[in-house]
């Protein structure tokens, strides 16, 4: 069996064990290699311009805010701008600072016609530590995936 197969079942498993009505939840090290190894593969960074440029960024990812800093208010424009940039057949993997935004937004693209639709488990920082600080227990910046600062 593929690597690819392999963590689409995988993400499909968890997904349906999560009831989610999307295609799957993956990794931040599975995302990396689907959006890598399948063809048009996108990664959907749905957090807010402020977190791209104070936190950091994942190169060549696409990124449409659904929540504006300060606020965090929804970006009303969000399914637009995804239909925009995100063909609706490829695989899309959403991803945000710990996996909430992204999969709020896994699920709205679902619902409007997006076929292959991954939630990135751990988003960008991962979960807190000890001392409730982000980025070093997990994540994509965590698990030493690429990035960079603005």
């Amino acid at each position: 069996m593929s690597q690819i197969k392999q963590i689409l079942d995988a993400a499909q498993e968890r997904g349906a064990r999560l009831g989610l009505p999307y295609s799957g939840a993956v990794s931040p090290v599975e995302a990396y290699t689907l959006w890598k190894q399948v063809p048009g593969a996108c990664l959907v960074d749905v957090r807010s311009s402020a977190e791209w440029d104070l936190v950091g960024m994942v190169p060549d990812s696409v990124r449409i805010e659904f929540r504006h800093y300060p606020g965090m208010t929804e970006n009303p424009h969000f399914m637009t701008q995804l239909a925009k940039q995100v063909d609706p057949e490829s695989l899309v993997l959403f991803l945000c600072r710990s996996g909430v935004r992204s999969d709020e937004t896994a699920r709205l693209a679902a619902a409007a016609g997006f076929s292959h639709v991954y939630n990135v488990l751990e988003g960008f920082e991962g979960d807190r530590n000890a001392d409730g600080q982000r980025g070093s227990t997990g994540g994509w910046k965590g698990r030493g995936l690429p990035w960079r600062h603005a």
